[in-house]
């Protein structure tokens, strides 16, 4: 007789009630629920089943990375990137579970799948300097380019590149820009996908597994959120604003996936190595604790309530009455 292993799930349910998808995907480990596909032509054809999903590539790796993985049987990805993609499964887990806790997206489902590795396409490279530091412009576009040659854009997926380039400052921790830079948006002559990028090297690098798991959080949000919807919650059309950063301890700063790069000082190590480029203000952020006298920073994959009620209200929208 085997015994059965403990889920996590048996006080769930000696309590009577319902668990989240949360609990569900924490008791079976993680990333067990993402699925694993490499048909894009099915991601289309599936579309229309799933109003939104969220798949994510790989881009090339080094040697050291890829063959202790591959031979594990782990795709080739190393466990970096599992956890990223597994962090951002969780987040999708916990904005179902916000809205349907108060009867909103009851019927919504978002799909998370692992969609195998990508490599750049080379005419997207305009200038030399991008051959050997692509600007995320140029990292973006070309990952567009090979999107549309796979006949893998639908009109409604968040597609997430996860790179690993430590060195390359031009592309920082990542990032998503215009005019795809949003999920179910076809202005501009967008598709409607999103197309965003997470520099796991950067992070992994010279931060923390925990940074980044956050920051691939983070850029993924990026496309479920819109300036309105942060405008209306935190009175600031800045979605980093909608993150929260939290003192656990008189020098201890606990920051939410949306804050991460943001809600320290501007300089080397306040909070992680590399301060965020984009839009900020402290005193706009969800909750901001303050900086004074704070020396250690950790980080939670547990999203705001701003940002919950955020995405929540961007994907409403989106999917209309």
């Amino acid at each position: 007789m085997t015994p059965s292993l403990p889920t996590g799930l048996d006080d769930v349910a000696a309590s009577g009630r319902a668990a989240s998808r949360r609990e569900v995907l924490a008791a079976v480990g993680g990333a067990a629920g993402v699925s694993w596909s490499r048909a894009d032509a099915r991601a289309v054809a599936d579309a229309a089943e799933t109003p939104f999903r969220i798949r994510v590539y790989s881009g090339p790796l080094p040697l050291r990375l890829r063959l202790p993985n591959a031979v594990a049987g782990s795709g080739g990805w190393p466990p970096a990137l599992r956890d990223a993609t597994a962090a951002v499964e969780d987040a999708v887990a916990q904005v179902l579970d916000y809205a349907r806790e108060r009867s909103r997206l009851e019927s919504l489902e978002i799909t998370v799948e692992r969609a195998g590795s990508i490599r750049p396409s080379r005419s997207a490279v305009q200038r030399p300097s991008d051959v050997v530091l692509p600007s995320l412009e140029t990292v973006l576009d070309g990952f567009h380019r090979r999107l549309r040659e796979r006949d893998a854009l639908t009109g409604s997926t968040c597609h997430l590149l996860l790179r690993w380039e430590p060195l390359n400052y031009r592309v920082g921790y990542g990032g998503t820009l215009s005019p795809n830079a949003h999920v179910g948006d076809d202005a501009e002559g967008s598709p409607g996908d999103a197309l965003t990028v997470a520099n796991v090297g950067a992070s992994e690098v010279w931060d923390s597994r925990a940074v980044t798991r956050n920051m691939a959080i983070h850029e993924t949000l990026h496309t479920f959120l819109s300036s309105e919807v942060a405008e209306a919650l935190v009175g600031s059309p800045c979605d980093h604003n909608l993150g929260e950063a939290i003192r656990t301890d008189d020098e201890t700063l606990r920051v939410s996936p949306m804050a991460s790069a943001y809600a320290g000082r501007e300089e080397i190590g306040a909070g992680t190595r590399f301060h965020g480029t984009g839009c900020y203000d402290h005193e706009a952020f969800h909750r901001h604790d303050g900086t004074d006298g704070v020396e250690n920073w950790s980080y939670t994959t547990d999203l705001s309530e701003a940002t919950l009620e955020g995405i929540t209200r961007y994907i409403e929208r989106a999917v209309g009455p």
